[in-house]
């Protein structure tokens, strides 16, 4: 709670300063209103909004008893409430979770990574997400995505809040430099806590299954073919790539200086020395 209160903060005060940057006072004003209701809004809806984004469709017994089955058997391992299960239409193998607690947390799978992942792998990735839950990130990655969001939103509108009016302390130029710097600013908050959170998540995990080897051997295999498969819905929506078990983006420029996930090879070489292996083995994948 207070990792997010924080983030809020943060969040807010970021979507302050721009709004005073671009509109003076009045600009200052309607951007905290609106960082209100965004905060708000995140804290109640942003995991159905995710889910949403990316056209998740819940499963059960029937129609997912593999999946469910074995996200059951975690979740009594984690010692949570069973999450509920989602299944998005999509060749990318990858993952994540939302929700703003343990409660009314979800667990989301690609198709692609259904398809091309054992059993053992497909519980060391949704140990992973499981961790996120215990851990309570899916509150503050969700909250991240919806307000980050946000922020590129008010910078992609800055002549509205500003740019020409004469209580615009920056001017032109400083409107131009704001609606730049500020989703840059964003993607700085966002790759700072995922990148911490994502090692944390991976050593909850491996916890979780005791066996740290199956989410190596998952992450080595998901990320080599994220590399070559499209994800086209993280493609539109960048602000949520970060809760992703492994980056979807393939975009360069920003989104390779700004990484959201940590090194990969540095994730898989932590799970080997969990389990006792040589960091540098050679996987299935390639």
């Amino acid at each position: 709670m207070l990792r997010t209160g924080i983030l809020m903060a943060g969040l807010t005060g970021l979507f302050v300063a721009v709004g005073f940057l671009l509109g003076g006072v009045g600009g200052m004003m309607i951007a905290f209103l609106f960082a209100a209701a965004s905060n708000l809004f995140a804290y109640w809806n942003s995991d159905r909004v995710v889910l949403s984004m990316y056209g998740a469709r819940e499963v059960d017994e029937t129609s997912a008893p593999r999946l469910v089955h074995i996200v059951r058997s975690l979740s009594a391992a984690a010692g949570l409430p069973m999450p509920r299960v989602c299944i998005v239409e999509n060749d990318q193998p990858n993952a994540f979770a939302t929700g703003r607690d343990p409660g009314h947390a979800a667990v989301c799978v690609t198709t692609g990574l259904l398809n091309r992942v054992s059993d053992e792998e497909l519980a060391g990735v949704l140990a992973h997400e499981l961790g996120h839950v215990k851990n309570r990130d899916t509150l503050t990655m969700t909250i991240t995505a919806t307000i980050a969001g946000a922020v590129s939103m008010l910078a992609n509108f800055a002549f509205f809040f500003g740019g020409g009016r004469r209580n615009n302390p920056l001017g032109l130029v400083g409107v131009l430099l704001v609606s730049i710097l500020a989703p840059i600013a964003a993607l700085l908050v966002q790759a700072s806590i995922s990148r911490s959170r994502e090692f944390e998540a991976d050593k909850a995990g491996a916890e979780i299954t005791r066996h740290p080897l199956w989410l190596a051997s998952a992450l080595g295999r998901i990320d080599h073919a994220a590399q070559v498969t499209t994800n086209p819905e993280a493609e539109s929506h960048p602000a949520t790539a970060h809760m992703f078990i492994v980056n979807p983006l393939h975009g360069g420029g920003l989104a390779g200086l700004f990484a959201s996930h940590p090194p990969t090879e540095e994730r898989i070489a932590r799970l080997r020395a969990m389990a006792g292996e040589p960091a540098h083995r050679p996987g299935p994948w390639g």
